[in-house]
């Protein structure tokens, strides 16, 4: 194509689009386009004309296309311009505790009452000044999803808790939070976790033990301030046939002061209950009961303990413990919550479930057995101890069954639905209270 036909061209494409290259018509000779003068440069200190997406610029009321490339965007970095770092990611994770509970008012923190000082107290001011939670999450336990496996009632201790929680997973999160709490109280170990844990309701079982000194299993006629008794072999097998008939579901109302005899939930299942062999701490004797069951209700092990006792002692008849499954109210004494111990929570389900799926641990602690078990041996049965030997707690409380009418009971079938709550005590239903 010659010059004319490239003119012929260029002139259809201006009538068609409007759109023209002033340049491109110099070159080729045409004219300018009617009413349509190319615009002079802009005047020093004037502004200059808008520019469009793709470089394109309004000229006279026609888009002229040039060829422009856009300036690259800048990307802010991390502190520019005052920024602050970007913060970590909130993480779903369980942390194992061990802590004596002698002069705590249990483990449920109860916000807005400084009254009542709780295990959850020192674990939330820790969390706080270690810089895994923010301030406000201290004052709403919930904005970080925050729960517990046990609540464990006044003086009750644990080798074993294990609370879920979503944290800023910082560098060396246990030891700046383990230096944040008391020596009584520690942080065991840490596991990550499913977004949707919640360590109340994915255990499917808790372990705890009670340690008491063995006069307590002494015939009511015997001495009850002589610390020289010894547990024989004979008695031991007693207090375990005795034990063993909590084994199963039964209805635990008359173990509780917070169900009624016809509530589903009063029904409880106790896998195993039974006691160790005796041993010698300080010249004093004394034996663990351990008991696993799916769950327990307020005060339930120290009650079932209390009536082993006050059978073996003498004062209650063996079939009393068959009348409490009934829906008669039975007066059911409640030991002493000093040796009760939280020992370890299971989780069965859940590590079937993910424990081998490549993502998560399973919550197993095994590897932290050695720490919870040195724990319990400086911390807590020394306080057990300690305490019985100087404050005689179990021989003040022992003092006490004869006062109990252990034939008498009363029909609860009146107020057969109804719960009697404390306002203190027993908040969360379904969970241990002891």
């Amino acid at each position: 194509m010659g010059l004319p036909g490239l003119r012929a061209a260029a002139e259809a494409l201006r009538s068609a689009c409007g759109a023209w290259t002033p340049r491109l018509g110099r070159l080729l000779g045409l004219p300018p386009m009617a009413g349509k003068a190319e615009a002079p440069a802009p005047a020093a200190g004037t502004q200059p004309e808008p520019v469009g997406k793709a470089g394109s610029r309004w000229r006279g009321g026609a888009r002229v296309w040039e060829d422009a490339e856009q300036p690259a965007k800048k990307l802010k970095s991390s502190g520019e311009d005052g920024e602050q770092p970007r913060k970590l990611p909130k993480r779903k994770i369980v942390l194992l505790m061990a802590y004596s509970g002698k002069g705590y008012h249990g483990m449920q923190r109860n916000v807005g009452s400084s009254q009542f000082k709780t295990i959850e107290d020192d674990l939330v001011s820790a969390l706080v000044r270690a810089g895994c939670i923010p301030e406000n999450h201290g004052e709403d336990m919930r904005k970080m999803s925050f729960q517990r496996c046990a609540r464990t009632d006044k003086g009750v201790s644990a080798a074993g808790q294990v609370v879920s929680l979503k944290v800023w997973l910082i560098d060396d999160i246990l030891e700046k939070i383990n230096s944040h709490l008391p020596s009584h109280i520690r942080i065991l170990g840490l596991k990550r976790v499913t977004g949707g844990f919640n360590s109340k309701n994915r255990c499917d079982a808790r372990t705890y033990v009670y340690m008491l000194p063995t006069f307590a299993f002494a015939h009511k006629d015997h001495d009850p301030q002589d610390e020289t008794y010894r547990l024989s072999a004979d008695r031991l097998r007693q207090v375990n046939r005795l034990l063993a008939r909590y084994k199963g579901t039964h209805n635990f109302h008359n173990f509780t002061s917070q169900k009624g005899p016809r509530e589903p939930s009063a029904q409880r299942y106790v896998l195993d209950m039974v006691c160790g062999e005796p041993f010698e701490r300080e010249g004093m004797e004394f034996a663990v009961i351990e008991v696993k069951g799916q769950s327990f209700m307020t005060h339930q092990i120290r009650k079932m303990v209390g009536l082993v006792v006050a059978i073996a002692k003498g004062y209650a008849p063996e079939d009393a413990l068959e009348r409490c499954w009934g829906e008669a109210k039975v007066d059911v004494p409640k030991a002493p919550g000093l040796g009760l111990v939280l020992e370890r929570v299971h989780f069965e389900t859940y590590n079937r479930r993910f424990g081998g799926d490549g993502l998560h641990e399973p919550l197993d602690w095994a590897r932290e057995e050695a720490e919870a078990q040195a724990f319990k041996e400086q911390h807590i049965y020394p306080t057990i101890v300690s305490t019985e030997r100087h404050e005689r707690s179990m021989a003040q409380w022992l003092s006490t069954l004869p006062t109990h009418d252990f034939s008498a009971t009363a029909s609860a079938a009146a107020g057969a639905g109804a719960k009697v709550a404390s306002p203190q005590e027993g908040s969360e239903e379904d969970g241990d209270g002891d």
